[in-house]
């Protein structure tokens, strides 16, 4: 008898999301605070919440939240410091467990990942049971727990990943599904109730202009047309509403997505005013960004430099270089020469430096760049910097892969400390919060 292999031809996606990944770590190195409010992030007054388990949840507390207003929520909690070092490292055997059910893994962050799994069904079964056998492994060897969404797109996927987790209320913590499946013929009934902020792309301008228009649903968005929504939004975004309101998302799962920018970005216990210092802070940050691109084997062409006053403005100043740098002091220099045209009479409170227009290492050199040229202006000192130091680079590269980090950098940055990218703040020593090398 022949094999039916029709729902073969069916695209099938999980979304894996990692319930309260950062704060459930820390409960594995603390097992004693289970059950217990538990907040991670920046744990200074100007740290922000990087995730909490769910019983500071029942508080209100959530992601991305000031520390100070977790604090004043739940007074009672127990507040740690981020470590992206040893999120980093669960995630990469997170990720060991997604390669061993398919090749097609689109990691989101350290926590989340989509993964095509249309072609895994004749060895795995079905997506739903593939989907269980993946979170029962995690469990099993990670000890971590995950919510996982099942739809013919990353978009059904991602939100049925949602639908699939615990909830939270005042009289408890609920305990999710674990695994939600949307079929084809459901889509719509899913998707429609849902609010407007939902869908990728309706961020909080488009969710306000929308709203004024009484729209407040998906199905609304279905329901007023393609046509009230380009000329409201524009044809690229109103066509992009008008297909994600009608369950259509061709975007393919990706596997080994590209970064599109390598950076870190420091918030500081207090404002600084005293350039000196602002300088020894990008000396470092570049020195770590130099660190990222290196384990990555990339250079990028622009380099930008991300300043936040004490009144929360913030700006960026952006420069593109003739060639990749990936050097530390190329980096540098063009931050630097970025810094000097901003005022700073108002105190900084964030400081970042990136790096972008990435691509393989070998790929963005020039073969011939004069080592005499002189820069046509400050920022142009980054191509000679960076060519002057190409060997340098590559020997620091080689020393940190061998014995560390910590084994050699830039001398000005000895007494500068300015730990990995972090985006959840300042500690409460005033310091960053401690992250990956």
């Amino acid at each position: 008898m022949p094999v039916d292999r029709s729902m073969e031809l069916v695209p099938a996606v999980l979304h894996v999301d990692m319930d309260a990944f950062f704060a459930a770590v820390e409960l594995l190195d603390h097992p004693e605070l289970a059950g217990q409010p538990v907040i991670v992030g920046g744990t200074g007054r100007r740290g922000v919440v990087a995730s909490c388990t769910y019983e500071a949840r029942r508080f209100g507390v959530h992601s991305a939240m000031p520390m100070f207003r977790a604090r004043d929520l739940c007074p009672h909690g127990v507040f740690l410091d981020g470590r992206h070092g040893r999120y980093s490292e669960m995630s990469e055997q997170l990720h060991e467990v997604f390669a061993t059910v398919t090749p097609l893994v689109e990691p989101i962050g350290l926590d989340e990942a989509f993964l095509d799994v249309t072609g895994s069904r004749r060895l795995l079964g079905s997506p739903v049971e593939i989907a269980h056998a993946l979170r029962a492994r995690i469990s099993d060897e990670l000890s971590l727990r995950c919510s996982v969404g099942i739809g013919r797109s990353k978009l059904i996927a991602k939100l049925a990943s949602e639908a699939a987790k615990p909830k939270v209320s005042r009289a408890g913590v609920e305990v999710g599904s674990g695994v939600h499946m949307v079929a084809a013929d459901e889509e719509l009934a899913f998707l429609h109730p849902l609010p407007i902020e939902a869908l990728w792309g309706v961020g909080p301008a488009t969710a306000k202009r929308l709203h004024a228009l009484g729209i407040t649903t998906v199905g609304d968005i279905a329901s007023v047309g393609e046509a009230v929504l380009v000329r409201q939004l524009g044809r690229a975004h109103g066509e992009h509403l008008a297909a994600l309101a009608s369950a259509r998302d061709p975007a393919p799962v990706v596997p080994g997505r590209a970064a599109k920018s390598i950076g870190h970005e420091q918030t500081f216990p207090t404002d600084i005013t005293d350039v000196g210092v602002l300088r020894a802070k990008i000396v470092a940050m570049s020195d770590s960004v130099a660190d990222l691109l290196a384990r990555e084997h990339l250079a990028g062409r622009t380099v930008t430099l991300k300043v936040r006053f004490g009144d929360f403005t913030t700006l960026t100043r952006s420069h593109t270089l003739d060639i990749g740098v990936d050097a530390s002091a190329a980096i540098s220099a063009v931050a630097d020469a970025l810094l000097e045209a901003v005022d700073l009479v108002a105190g900084v409170r964030l400081l970042g430096v990136s790096v972008s227009a990435l691509a393989a290492r070998d790929t963005t050199r020039q073969l011939s760049f004069s080592l005499e040229a002189r820069p046509s202006d400050l920022v142009d000192r980054g191509s000679v910097a960076q060519t002057s130091w190409d060997e340098v680079a590559q020997a620091v590269a080689a020393i940190r892969t061998r014995f560390g980090k910590l084994a050699v950098g830039p001398v000005s940055t000895l007494d500068v400390r300015t730990d990995p990218p972090e985006w959840w703040g300042p500690s409460r020593d005033g310091q960053s919060a401690e992250g990956a090398g």
